[in-house]
């Protein structure tokens, strides 16, 4: 298979190593990724801040025994998070003593990057589309519905399949934060990536009243407006764009709504039903009594929840999906290196 748990450590070890290579040297790939992504090379820069550079030897362990053992894996990758192809490669040599992986046809630098610096002879770049003629134990699939469902069809009937599918963040603002302090510590999460990765934030939820949430709401927009003076967000694509516009139609009806050059944050009405916004920096806050009331009015979303940031993890924990992760504001965009980001896995 792939060795003990010492030896499958080292290799994510390796891979580790490499992204540090192409951290060092990343200059050179910021515009050749803000094409290929659409980012601004302010937005390549500031991602590149999230590639996992390093890990514990106890969220190796983890990551480790998670991963089961098998002799062959596939990985298939989208493109939302240029920085996602090193924890895939990690998760998937973890598991076998031979990876294939299949880039983001939009989105391939990182992948080549990372294999080719790694010097892994058991990890290969294969450009085959069609699932059924790779030969594999699993395939780890990241991506939306359509592309999930599409390699379930495809795979062959002996191939497990380990899906991880569209996701979002949500921050909870506890009614014992400064609005300032919470929001200067949330608007990096949002930033980064322009809201596209499932860890993004697209949602805040502030325990308290209106008035409590209208003043988070106001604060957070004028510190998006700031970093999209240092970060500007890129283009938009054009179902982001057309959601967008759907999104703030409907917010605007009950709502208060701040919109700038780089963002948009929008105060939810009272009583409101949960009104996801697309990616692209866009936010929607909303105020619940208690964070009881909180968990609640997530609920309908709750499946999609990947990540919850707060500043009071302690008392926000209990409230938490046992599939999400936790993190304090501001920490959202870098969980350890310890197992999927996503630790949902779609049946």
């Amino acid at each position: 298979m792939n060795g003990g748990p010492e030896q499958r450590m080292a290799n994510v070890r390796r891979l580790i190593a490499s992204a540090n290579a192409v951290y060092e040297d990343r200059r050179r790939f910021v515009p050749a990724i803000a094409t290929a992504t659409g980012l601004t090379p302010e937005g390549v820069e500031l991602g590149f801040g999230y590639l996992e550079r390093s890990a514990s030897d106890r969220d190796l362990r983890t990551l480790v025994d998670g991963a089961g053992q098998v002799k062959r894996v596939h990985v298939v990758l989208s493109a939302n998070v240029f920085v996602a192809p090193l924890r895939a490669l990690a998760l998937a040599r973890a598991a076998a003593a031979v990876v294939t992986i299949r880039p983001s046809p939009r989105d391939p630098i990182l992948t080549r990057e990372l294999i080719e610096r790694a010097a892994d002879s058991s990890i290969a770049i294969v450009d085959e589309r069609d699932v059924a003629a790779i030969e594999a134990d699993q395939v780890h699939v990241y991506g939306n519905d359509e592309t999930i469902d599409a390699v379930k069809a495809r795979v062959r009937p002996s191939c497990v399949v380990r899906a991880h599918g569209a996701g979002i963040g949500v921050a909870v603002i506890t009614r014992a934060a400064d609005a300032g302090t919470a929001s200067k510590a949330l608007a990096p999460d949002v930033v980064a990536f322009d809201q596209r990765g499932c860890l993004s934030p697209r949602v805040v939820v502030v325990e308290g009243d209106d008035v409590y949430a209208e003043s988070v709401a106001s604060a957070l927009y004028d510190e998006l407006e700031s970093w999209g003076k240092q970060v500007p967000r890129g283009a938009l694509l054009p179902d982001e764009r057309a959601a967008a516009r759907r999104w703030l139609d409907t917010l605007s009806f009950g709502g208060r709504v701040w919109s700038g050059a780089h963002d948009v944050v929008a105060l939810a009405p009272t009583g409101a039903p949960l009104m996801l916004p697309p990616p692209g920096r866009h936010v929607c806050v909303a105020a619940a009594a208690s964070l009881q009331e909180a968990a609640a009015w997530l609920a309908p979303a709750a499946r999609f929840v990947v990540a919850i940031g707060t500043d009071d993890p302690t008392r926000v924990a209990q409230f938490v999906p046992p599939h999400a992760r936790l993190s304090p504001l501001g920490r959202m965009q870098c969980p350890p290196l310890d197992g999927p980001v996503d630790r949902r896995e779609r049946p």
